[in-house]
């Protein structure tokens, strides 16, 4: 039984040091555009939150809802899953998945800084951001799907 306690804190850990280092990434993100672009951080609040090109700002605003949503879903049936098949490594699966997804928000955030010019590319990096915080690795998780009830 203590085996299985030390083996469930080690995995929360891994867990917790990759969530980190993904939250990392995303901010390393912001910082890549202050320094490679820092002239989309000079506001224009004259123009239009939608920018120059409203299809295209509409239609990655629809991406990355919907990455969002698909993350947490995704997430979801992955711990459910985990349980079910007392699997803890689906735990981690979950977490990667449901965290890759919100990083490729972050990711739709730099593309219409770089390509597009877009001021307000910094939603969409905290959106992933935010994203990536709903999925923070819980303890119960790997308990549960460690341990038959």
């Amino acid at each position: 039984m203590q085996n299985q306690n030390s083996n469930v804190e080690a995995q929360y850990k891994t867990l917790t040091i990759i969530w980190f280092a993904l939250i990392v990434s995303q901010l390393m993100f912001a910082v890549v555009i202050f320094f490679v672009k820092p002239e989309v951080l000079r506001f224009d609040f004259s123009k239009p939150l939608v920018g120059d090109n409203p299809m295209l700002i509409g239609i990655f605003a629809l991406l990355a809802i919907s990455n969002l949503v698909l993350s947490l879903m995704i997430s979801r049936k992955y711990l459910n899953q985990a349980i079910a098949e007392q699997t803890p490594a689906l735990v981690q699966t979950a977490m990667i998945v449901g965290c890759a997804l919100c990083e490729a928000i972050s990711l739709c955030g730099v593309l219409l800084a770089f390509a597009f010019s877009y001021q307000y590319f910094f939603l969409w990096i905290a959106l992933g951001i935010i994203g990536t915080i709903l999925h923070f690795p819980r303890r119960e998780n790997l308990i549960a799907a460690s341990y038959k009830r």
